[in-house]
């Protein structure tokens, strides 16, 4: 059974017309007396779920069907893959690695994808890659409560957790041992990971770095998190190549 990380119990309407507020209703099964999950008890429980994930206020409408496909065969091949992922999930607990460019939607994709097992009742988070190396960082300082293990404990533990935008901090020895702890752990604990990232696929061609490393225009992923967690991605992941225009781009510019 997976834990419970972060997710409170399900508080159930008292007067549900089904189950009379006991979560449960009767399905016809014959002689037998059988019973199913409320369809209350499922959308209390998928709300609070939803509001557990971490998904940004910017994010938190990303849908399969308001994922724009009209002008790239790519985007919509992408579309098909994730969608049918998140609905044969747990079937295949491979995770999804999205590659692409800035505004092809691999942040809408990986946040549909969760949202689509937030209504199975499965229990995801959403993490900023940045964001999080901040917080551990910030968890050093004495004066804070809170620390790495505390931080890091959600993303362990959660069944599904999305990756966003991996590779956007410079590389340097401290993001590499942070980022092989993250993927090693769920790779060890056989959890399901989503990673996006602006970074295409290819191996690293630096051989380490000191201190931290100045991005450049043409890295690759394996540049920008080494080349052994680029091959632990590929264990772990399904690759999903996005190609396209910025969609925030034309939107500014008024065009489709």
């Amino acid at each position: 059974m997976p834990k419970e990380t972060g997710v409170r119990l399900v508080e159930l309407p008292q007067k549900c017309s089904l189950c009379g507020g006991t979560g449960w209703k009767e399905v016809p099964a014959g002689v037998d007396r059988r019973v199913t999950r409320c369809t209350c008890f499922l959308q209390e429980q998928s709300q609070q779920l939803l509001k557990s994930s971490g998904i940004p206020a910017r994010y938190v409408g990303c849908e399969f069907g308001s994922y724009r496909v009209d002008v790239s065969q790519s985007q919509a091949a992408a579309k098909i893959t994730a969608e049918k992922w998140a609905d044969q999930y747990p079937l295949d607990r491979t995770g999804l690695l999205l590659i692409g460019p800035s505004g092809v939607g691999k942040t809408h994709l990986a946040v549909a994808a969760i949202r689509r097992l937030i209504d199975k009742g499965i229990h995801s988070l959403f993490c900023d890659y940045r964001e999080l190396l901040k917080r551990i960082q910030n968890s050093y300082n004495p004066s804070v409560q809170a620390t790495e293990l505390d931080v890091l404990r959600p993303i362990f533990e959660t069944e599904v957790v999305v990756l966003d935008d991996l590779g956007a901090v410079k590389p340097s020895e401290w993001v590499w041992d942070t980022v092989s702890l993250i993927l090693n752990t769920r790779y060890n604990d056989k959890r399901t990971t989503i990673i996006t990232s602006n970074f295409l696929d290819g191996p690293a061609r630096k051989a380490g770095v000191s201190g931290t490393l100045a991005a450049a225009a043409d890295d690759t992923l394996g540049d920008r998190i080494g080349e052994r967690m680029r091959s632990r991605l590929f264990e772990m992941c399904r690759l999903v190549q996005i190609d396209g225009k910025d969609f925030r781009q034309r939107f500014r510019n008024g065009t489709r």
